[in-house]
């Protein structure tokens, strides 16, 4: 699967900023899931890259974007400052409501990593604008005083291996006031690494999306 040949390279204009997305566009499509990736990552990243082939094979359309400008991301605490990254990412989330190509369609979060707090960030702001979040090995512990507000129904993915992680969701389900289910996925580490651990990732994320989009 090369994923060059499945998205095209779309220019976002937020104001004085532009910033570069990966856009997959299906066919009849289900919805629009956004990608909010983790610190040092990136729209090119290539897990997020699979599950949005997966996805689109399964008629969901996607963007992948970068959440940080070349500049803003040479400043390490940037990647950390999780109320400028949900800042982006509610604005893209506002530019891509009016995309023609994916205008009226009901919008996902998948957020990775640091991403993960950052899509729930997003998600508490926007209400019922969000309609799924799904979070692969995530830091929801970064966004802990707004969990009680996330009312999008939301699917915490975390690896089997993945040490003090699977406690944060644990933590972090427990604080959820809406839906919300952890599965832990045995056998994997912090990136899901590991043969098919990844694909596991996809289909209970494709799943998610179909049941709440």
């Amino acid at each position: 699967m090369t994923a060059t040949k499945r998205y095209r390279e779309i220019e976002i204009s937020l104001g004085n900023l532009k910033t570069i997305g990966n856009f997959r566009h299906a066919k009849n499509s289900k919805g629009l899931i956004i990608f909010s990736h983790g610190s040092g990552s990136g729209r090119m990243s290539t897990r997020n890259n699979y599950v949005a082939d997966f996805l689109l094979e399964r008629g969901f359309s996607s963007l992948l974007f970068d959440l940080l400008t070349v500049q803003e991301d040479a400043f390490y605490e940037n990647r950390f400052d999780i109320p400028l990254l949900t800042s982006r990412l509610i604005s893209v989330t506002e530019w891509m409501k009016d995309y023609h190509d994916v205008k009226n369609l009901s919008i996902g979060y998948f957020g990775a990593s640091t991403g993960a707090a950052s899509a729930l960030n997003a998600a508490a702001q926007l209400g019922n604008k969000i309609k799924a979040v799904v979070s692969r090995g995530g830091r929801p512990d970064l966004a802990f005083a707004i969990l009680p507000h996330v009312q999008s129904p939301t699917l915490l993915l975390v690896g089997g291996k993945d040490g003090i992680v699977i406690d944060l969701n644990i933590t972090t389900q427990e604080k959820m006031h809406g839906i919300c289910e952890l599965r832990i996925i045995e056998g994997a580490t912090h990136l899901f690494s590991e043969p098919g651990k990844l694909e596991i990732v996809a289909e209970e994320s494709c799943d998610w999306f179909t049941r709440y989009l």
